[in-house]
Order: structure tokens, then sequence, then C-alpha cells
């Protein structure tokens, strides 16, 4: 069979979708996710422009009914890479600077110390807001975006700004969302659908669900049992920080620092954590941009193809090349680090990408909690996602992305070697063959 011929998988009980041959090992891998998982999931990527694998399977939610070509799961922080896809759009209309203070496109922001922050601050998590425990008495206050906004607005940053990098958990995406608001006159969710899903034909990407569109979502299923002592009063504050603690420790003594879990409940645990349901209607209808996004895998990777493709993919202009170079850039930080302890080579939105076979230098996206994630590497002109509805893992995925993305890294190198030996052997045509001469 040619190699740039897709194969059709049959209908079967764990997998239905597509794949190029090339990529097959993402299909083992997937298999052998599901058969550990008590969920779904789905997984899309992209190589040179093309779909090449476009596979789900598992359940959608506790009834047992299977996971479907359309289904969309809630996908936790990935929602960030979305949200700060947007952001540079509006720079590249010339609706914002990176450069710029916040406070001049929010001038309510410029209070209780904070009128020297800028976008680039917010958007590499240096603004020294991540405290969202201290701004609001329960979670439930995400729900309303006028409440956070207020909050915020009244709220003293943690340090001065540029003093040290603090994962923005939950309160990036009303930083970033706010600055989008005012600048554009849209919500959020207006946004998206706007500027990402109409121009890119998107299927299945919202931050801020229309009730007719939820019945393609899936229920969130919790794991009951987990290997490490609860330490925290029950529900999924407990739960956050047994999965996350001890994958962040780990990380944290390897570079000689010390777990701050304080500053970890600040950002990641408002209180009331534990009930809070993400998969609730109410939630999925309302726009929480770092943290509710509801995702088909197709609609993520094809937005990461894009952008891996230089801005442009199917005649779509999304964001220009120079723009996109800016947002890309690794940006600088003191070293002070605060709720996650070592660095995770921040973009401007993006974070670097981690597998179980490395990480690729210029590999950029986010990933979530619950084990979702995407991300793009544009050399190789590759993107890929995955989403699911079951687990924990860390606030940046889990080992089922970063093995997921492995695989896909090893099948688009092979698949790059062999094209480049069909070039290299392909014979030369000469003007007789009624092509011009080589």
């Amino acid at each position: 069979m040619p190699l740039e011929r897709p194969v059709w998988l049959r209908p079967a009980p764990q997998l239905d979708g597509f794949l190029h041959p090339a990529f097959a090992r993402v299909a083992d891998v997937l298999r052998q996710q599901l058969a550990l998982s008590p969920g779904g999931a789905a997984v899309c990527i992209y190589h040179r422009g093309e779909p090449v694998v476009d596979l789900w399977g598992g359940i959608r939610n506790a009834s047992g009914q299977p996971w479907e070509a359309d289904t969309m799961s809630p996908s936790f922080s990935t929602t960030k890479g979305v949200a700060s896809t947007l952001m540079h759009v509006m720079v590249d209309k010339g609706l914002v600077d990176y450069d710029e203070r916040v406070s001049k496109y929010w001038p309510e922001f410029a209070q209780m110390g904070k009128q020297a922050i800028t976008v680039r601050q917010v958007l590499s998590h240096q603004s020294g807001l991540y405290h969202i425990r201290q701004m609001v008495d329960r979670a439930e206050r995400m729900l309303d975006w006028e409440y956070m906004i207020r909050a915020i607005e009244r709220t003293e940053p943690m340090h001065p700004p540029g003093e040290r990098t603090g994962y923005h958990g939950l309160t990036y995406g009303y930083l970033v969302g706010e600055i989008l608001q005012r600048v554009s006159g849209r919500s959020f969710a207006e946004l998206v659908h706007d500027e990402l899903v109409e121009p890119l034909q998107l299927d299945g990407m919202y931050v801020g669900a229309p009730r007719e569109e939820l019945y393609r979502a899936a229920e969130l299923i919790w794991p009951k049992r987990n290997i490490v002592q609860p330490v925290l009063p029950r529900g999924l504050t407990r739960r956050i920080l047994r999965a996350s603690a001890p994958a962040l420790d780990f990380g944290a003594r390897q570079i000689g620092v010390e777990l701050d879990v304080e500053s970890i409940l600040d950002s990641l645990a408002p209180r009331g954590i534990g009930s809070f349901d993400f998969s609730a209607s109410k939630t999925l209808r309302a726009s929480i941009p770092a943290a509710n996004g509801l995702f088909t895998a197709r609609s993520l990777a094809r937005m990461y193809a894009c952008l891996a493709a230089g801005g442009e993919l199917d005649g779509a202009a999304l964001v220009s090349r120079r723009t996109l170079r800016r947002a890309l850039r690794r940006q600088r930080h003191s070293g002070n680090l605060a709720v996650i302890p070592f660095d995770m080579r921040w973009r401007l939105g993006y974070h670097g990408v981690f597998t179980t076979q490395g990480s690729p230098r210029n590999g950029f996206g986010h990933f979530g909690f619950g084990g979702s994630g995407a991300w793009a590497e544009p050399k190789r002109e590759l993107a890929v996602a995955l989403i699911v509805n079951s687990g924990l893992g860390t606030p940046f995925g889990d080992l089922r992305i970063a093995r997921i993305s492995a695989a896909a890294l090893t099948a688009a190198d092979a698949r790059g070697r062999s094209r480049r030996r069909r070039k290299t052997s392909a014979p030369r045509a000469t003007a007789s063959e009624g092509q011009a001469p080589a």
C-alpha cells in the first residue's frame, strides 16, 4: 500500500476512525491506554498540513455510552492554549501590544499596585495574580465573569510584576479574556467562534458552549482511589494534590528547590473546588478560559496545525509568521518560581512540550489537568491533540499525552526519513519525458 494513503479502521470495540500507516504506533498506545482507563479518549494528529490520525474509543460517561466521532470533552488547562492563540490573533490585528500595560486596555485594572503589569507578563505568568484562593470566597464564583473581573481589579499582586514566575492556574483565562473582550467588544465565547472556529472550520471548540451542543459532551469520570494518602479536606482539592504532588515534588528536588504547597493551593484550589462540577451544564455554558474548554481532539489539532504551518492552513490565515515568531520566543524569567517549581519553558501563553522520549526543542502548546493536551512543532509541521474524560495527573497532563506525543514524534521523523530516501533515489526526469529538466 502506498505510504501516502490512509488506512481506515473497521468499527471495533476499542477504536474507531482512521490513521496513516506510518502512525500505527499511535493507535497501539491509545489502545493500551484505553485498556487501563475507565473512560474514553480521542487523538488527532496533523503532519505536513494533513490529518494523519483521527481515532477515538472507550466510553463517554459512567453509563457506558460509547465515545462517538463528534464527542467533546472538558479539557481543563488545555484551554489556555486556545485563549493564548486568540491573544496572538488580536496582536496581529494591531489591537493589542505585548509590551503595553494591561491598564491601557482595561483601565480599572490599574489598582492595588497593578498599573505597571504588561500583557507580556500576563502571558508568561509573571503578573503575580495567580492567587485565586485569596480573591474569591468559593469556586462557584468562577461562573460569574463580572464578579471575577471585579475581584481581580481589587486584588494586589503577590509580588512585583516580573519578580517571579507563578503559574496562573485559574486566573489566567480571566486576565487574558478581559483584555480580549475590551479590545474587541465581543464576549470570549464569540471570539472563539469568530476568530478560530469559523476561519479554520473547526468542529467542536467551545469555551462557553451553547446549550444545544451539550449532548456531545463527555462526562468526567474521576478515579475512586489513589495510592497517596489524603492530607487535605475531602474532595477534589485533595485529589489534585495527591495526584500532582509526587510528580511536582520530584521535579522540584531535581533542581534543588522545595515544593511550595501553599502557592499551589492559591493557584489551583479556590475554596469549594471539591464540590465544583466541571461536567455540569452550567459550568460548560460559562466561559472559564483557563479551565473549561469543551473540545474535540480534531478541533485542537487543526488549530495547532495552522500554527505549525506558520499561521495559515488551507487558505485560512490566522496569524502572521512575524507575530507567531514573537509569540513562540522563550520568555526570560528571574529564576524565582512559584506554584510549579521548575522551568516550563514558557513562550507567550504556551509551555514547552514534554514527551517520554524527550522534548522537541521548538515544540509549544498546553497540556491540562486530567490528561488532555495539544501542541505543535513547526520544524516537523506536526500537531498533536489528545482529549480524555478520566484520570487526574498533574496540572500539565500526565503520561498519556507524553506517550501519545512520543509515538507521534517517532512516526513523523520516520515518515520524514522515508520521504527523503524516496527523493534521493528517484530517477531524474528529462525533457524528452515531457517535463522540465531537473
